[in-house]
């Protein structure tokens, strides 16, 4: 039974907790290719294979929120770009839930980083894997610094606990669990990608700051303009006209 013939109310989602588990990713795509029909959530207390984007290592121990949702053919192809501006939405709302009120700005950095005082306090790592049929499993992982972060990273860090936040992972993935059900089935497949531009850009970080996107086969420096109604960054290179960016990763000039 694929996502677009189930209800995305909280009851169509269901949760298993694992104790120690390799990745939570990892185990999502190997249900799904043992049959799983998704819209189910893993989380772990701890992983021993944790990974973020480009095969990064992430840290994993006791005390964060890991958890990976698994979704079978989620939107057509065409309509999946929108998906990450819809994640960050919905942690986004959940870490404001568990964080005290007159504290550092929390935002999104384009496309699903979640920052709080331009520190980094979350990591989401959205995986696809084709199936037998026809059929696609994706798998949206999610990492957050509750009590741990890493020692050492090329940006800025931060958890939650030193944001004022005594929240449990527990604490913490009651609220995601709810967010992610509202904002996918706003989302609509792809459908309410205007709802979920609209919600990224209220909680946006650095629109009109300088910043350079790195891409894989160069660098680009310029303006952060937003982005359009697709997703796609906005880029004032100064020449007159807009860049449009689908993927890469944003640098901003007076932070980082």
């Amino acid at each position: 039974m694929t996502l677009r013939s189930r209800s995305l109310s909280l009851n169509a989602f269901r949760h298993e907790a694992l104790n120690e588990v390799g990745s939570t990713n990892t185990e999502c795509l190997a249900r799904a290719r043992a049959g799983e029909a998704g819209l189910l959530w893993l989380t772990a207390t701890r992983q021993t294979d944790g990974r973020g984007r480009r095969g990064r290592a992430w840290t994993s121990e006791p005390g964060n929120l890991y958890a990976s949702l698994l979704l079978i053919d989620p939107a057509p192809p065409e309509r999946l770009a929108s998906l990450p501006l819809a994640v960050a939405v919905a942690v986004h709302a959940a870490l404001r839930a568990v964080l005290p009120t007159g504290g550092e700005p929390l935002e999104v950095k384009w496309p699903n980083d979640i920052l709080i005082g331009r520190k980094k306090t979350c990591g989401i790592l959205i995986e696809s894997e084709a199936l037998p049929g026809g059929h696609r499993a994706l798998v949206i992982g999610i990492g957050i610094n509750i009590r741990h972060m890493p020692d050492s990273a090329p940006y800025g860090v931060t958890r939650l606990h030193d944001q004022g936040s005594s929240a449990s992972p527990e604490d913490v993935f009651a609220h995601l669990f709810r967010e992610m059900a509202t904002v996918l089935e706003e989302w609509d497949k792809g459908r309410g990608i205007t709802t979920v531009v609209d919600r990224w850009r209220r909680v946006a970080c650095g629109i009109g700051e300088k910043i350079t996107v790195n891409l894989p086969e160069r660098s680009l420096n310029g303006t952060f303009a937003g982005i359009d109604d697709t997703g796609f960054l906005l880029l004032d290179t100064g020449h007159g006209s807009l860049m449009p960016i689908a993927a890469g990763d944003v640098f901003f000039a007076r932070t980082e």
